[in-house]
């Protein structure tokens, strides 16, 4: 059994993936388009991303643009959960993630003895950065 997170998005898929791969590394595949599907979407949408995948060492999350119609709404059910091996790292991915989001936790010592630090960016994406 394998569990994977699937993200979604209002468009812009193709940017967060990209902004996610900055960060993370690894590599953008199975791309496919609206572009050859045979539902109603507006022709202006034809080239979001109906699906892709972002794929690193470590990781793995699919994603994509959700149709105009379908309802997407903010909110904080899920979050994206990363443990880092250092400091250094930690705080480093924290900073790219909430650059442009808003920070809910600043980067910071927590009680269970690891620095911690929780946001959302500019996707609308939580994220919870740990580093022990």
């Amino acid at each position: 059994m394998k569990i994977q997170s699937y993200l979604s998005f209002r468009g812009d898929c193709e940017q967060a993936l990209n902004f996610y791969k900055g960060i993370f590394g690894g590599e953008i595949k199975n791309v496919q388009t609206y572009e050859d599907q045979k539902i109603d979407i507006p022709a202006d949408y034809r080239k979001k991303w109906q699906h892709a995948e972002l794929a690193g060492k470590g990781f793995e999350f699919m994603a994509y643009d959700a149709s105009p119609d379908t309802p997407l709404n903010e909110g904080n059910k899920v979050c994206m959960s990363i443990d880092c091996n250092s400091d250094d790292e930690g705080k480093a991915t924290f900073e790219k993630l909430s650059a442009s989001g808003s920070v809910h936790t600043p980067w910071q010592e927590m009680s269970w003895g690891a620095k911690y630090g929780r946001c959302t960016d500019q996707y609308g994406v939580q994220w919870m950065v740990n580093a022990k």
